[in-house]
């Protein structure tokens, strides 16, 4: 994560200084601009209803206000992202693991173009915090849970650099299961065919995850959610141990090495360049003359497909290229 605060998101994204300049100012009127761990943010709890909130383009100002008092995270997700399903739920499990440090905001990207485009989200997931109304972005696309919490830890380290050092307080904070807790959301519950998958998976143990969603597919072909979770376990573990770095390297020095070349590819998706990915493997389909490389191609192709989302139009349009290299 960068620890830069940059005046507006870069690519001419919406200009959040006047929130900045907001979240100087101490309740009151009165000027801030204390040093890191001095601001008036330090002495300040504020009531929210959840650690959780949705956010429109119409409430977005009111809760980008609250980045003078603790970073507010912005996930921003569609009904039909694949990934997006698999990586909130664990946003939302860090954010309350984080006890009122950290304010969660979900942007329906679909029902919200205005804050899609402001934030230039080009592919989603895509996770972006606010500091005292400076955009700070954390990352795109399926990220493992413990990464996640490391990116969380380093952006309260980062807020608290620039004084922002409240905290809010919600209903859902803490034992929601206290005789007082009020009425809220309910957490879907596991099926207990799933729970073995489930729990690997949060350890980041993504082998045995794939073996397990893999055993219940056995049981339960049509199991959707199993096979959607699977083909997101597997490109993780495809991925797992290996650096950005290597990956991209590797592709760069054989060309023609497929295996390099589709490690580039998971990792593109993995970060959210859904686009870049496809345009490399169709192009390396359609290049390769070895018929069990372009079988391994299209296979990890229509795997992707799944991790993607088959209703995404970049599916699509994708899959109609493949089609018309295959006939």
């Amino acid at each position: 994560m960068t620890q830069q605060m940059p005046a507006r998101i870069p690519g001419g994204g919406v200009d959040l200084s006047h929130l900045a300049a907001r979240g100087q100012a101490a309740p009151g009127g009165q000027p801030g601009g204390a040093p890191a761990g001095q601001s008036q943010a330090a002495a300040q709890t504020v009531d929210v209803p959840s650690l959780v909130l949705d956010v429109t383009d119409a409430t977005f100002e009111q809760i980008a206000q609250l980045s003078s008092v603790v970073p507010v995270v912005f996930d921003l997700w569609a009904e039909w992202c694949q990934p997006c399903k698999t990586l909130s739920p664990v946003i939302e499990k860090i954010t309350r693991e984080f006890d009122g440090r950290v304010l969660l905001a979900k942007v329906d990207v679909d029902a919200n173009p205005g804050l899609a485009q402001a934030f230039q989200a080009q592919s989603i997931p895509t996770v972006v915090a606010l500091v005292a109304g400076r955009p700070v972005p954390l990352f795109q696309g399926a990220v493992p849970e413990a990464q996640v919490r490391e990116f969380f830890t380093q952006l309260v380290q980062l807020a608290e650099q620039h004084g922002v050092v409240g905290r809010v307080s919600a209903p859902d904070q803490g034992d929601a299961e206290g005789e007082d807790a009020p009425a809220g959301p309910v957490e879907p519950e596991i099926p207990e065919a799933h729970r073995a998958a489930v729990e690997a998976a949060e350890q980041g143990d993504y082998a045995a995850a794939v073996a397990e969603w893999e055993a219940v597919l056995a049981k339960a072909p049509a199991d959707a959610e199993a096979r959607a979770a699977l083909v997101q376990m597997r490109l993780l573990q495809r991925l797992q141990g290996r650096t950005v770095d290597e990956i991209r390297s590797a592709a760069a020095a054989d060309p023609s090495d497929v295996a390099a070349q589709m490690g580039v590819a998971d990792l593109d998706v993995s970060g959210g360049h859904v686009e870049d990915a496809f345009l490399r493997l169709l192009e390396l389909f359609a290049a390769s003359t070895d018929a069990d490389d372009r079988a391994a191609i299209r296979e990890r192709l229509l795997e992707l497909f799944e991790v993607v989302g088959i209703a995404d139009p970049r599916v699509i349009a994708a899959r109609g290229r493949l089609a018309s290299l295959l006939y």
